[in-house]
């Protein structure tokens, strides 16, 4: 649902970034005041790359030609907190956007918002937290990651239609554009979902206590180790980008396919000095466009995995990097 310069105006555009940037501020007030759990900033480094790796994967949605991949906000919540997974997500699409062109820099801002504001903040407060205080199981761990994310996608994709209806789009008339949008969305955040909680339950059956702890906002104890969970977690995020990656479905996603349906294309044009001037510099930055090789314009295996390696590893120590910068600053 990586939403492109050319469906946005520069005033939606910058309002957006605006408030994406309070978003993740007050993200990063809220961690600075009550404290990130140390044990728990290795993993917030793992679990981002892990969600980069994932957002690689599409998979087919059966009877419909299109596709989806997981956003990773609710997971990512449910293991580090709302607020570190918000800052960890807003990482994932910086990464993306500016290296590998994937969601415009004018539109960043509405994609950290769509994808992450959305499921990291509102869905896993209001749906998944609730259902998990109950009692943190398997039974209730999977109920609540299938419904957050499936609110969490649903108020995505409708954020993203009205984005696009303030802007002027004129070739996605709101009506027509929402009821493409909300179904197919409705369809990937099931499997999202799904996949959410497989990952919650490994996790669960491994340490509890993540979960647990996340849920009640209370930090692990001393002695528990977390190294066999991130260890885990990191050999699954090297075969999900360098090797699951080549088998992602070559069908549009959900957002593609619902432009196609309205609009017949999924490649708008804008050609404003804002939309010139933000598609240069991500052209400038982005060393491996579209997930492969500069110059390769059909893509090979080889580029697709290597930038599947290469994302995780940036994606690891940016946000690993931003987790000890967080922890630090508080101590100081």
């Amino acid at each position: 649902m990586h939403m492109a310069d050319a469906l946005l105006s520069p005033e939606v555009g910058g309002t957006m970034i605006a408030v994406s940037a309070a978003a993740v501020g007050y993200a990063v007030k809220k961690i600075s005041k009550d404290g990130l759990d140390e044990k728990k900033i290795p993993l917030m480094g793992v679990m981002g790359a892990f969600v980069f790796a994932g957002q690689m994967i599409n998979f087919t949605i059966p009877g419909t030609g299109s596709s989806g991949h997981i956003g990773g906000g609710v997971l990512l919540a449910a293991l580090l907190g709302p607020y570190p997974a918000l800052i960890a997500l807003a990482s994932v699409l910086l990464i993306q956007c500016l290296f590998f062109a994937d969601g415009g820099l004018l539109a960043y801002g509405c994609n950290v918002f769509n994808m992450g504001v959305c499921t990291c903040l509102l869905a896993y407060l209001w749906i998944y937290k609730p259902i998990a205080r109950r009692g943190v199981d398997t039974k209730n761990v999977f109920f609540a990651s299938v419904a957050a994310v499936v609110l969490g996608l649903q108020l995505g994709a409708f954020c993203v239609v009205l984005e696009t209806y303030l802007s002027g789009v004129a070739e996605l008339p709101f009506k027509a554009f929402l009821f493409l949008m909300q179904p197919i969305h409705l369809a990937i955040g099931l499997v999202e979902g799904i996949v959410t909680s497989a990952v919650l339950c490994f996790v669960y059956s491994a340490r509890p206590e993540l979960l647990v702890s996340t849920v009640q906002e209370t930090k692990l104890t001393k002695g528990l180790s977390t190294k066999k969970v991130a260890a885990a977690l990191l050999v699954l995020t090297a075969l999900v980008g360098g090797g699951l990656s080549l088998f992602a479905s070559a069908y549009p996603d959900g957002l593609e396919w619902s432009m196609e349906g309205v609009a017949g294309t999924a490649e708008l044009e804008r050609d404003g000095p804002v939309h010139k001037t933000m598609g240069g510099m991500v052209g400038v930055t982005a060393f491996m466009p579209d997930y492969s090789f500069a110059g390769d314009e059909e893509g090979s295996s080889v580029g697709t995995a290597t930038a599947g390696i290469v994302g995780s590893v940036i994606t690891l120590a940016l946000t690993g990097g931003l987790g000890f910068a967080v922890g630090a600053l508080r101590r100081k």
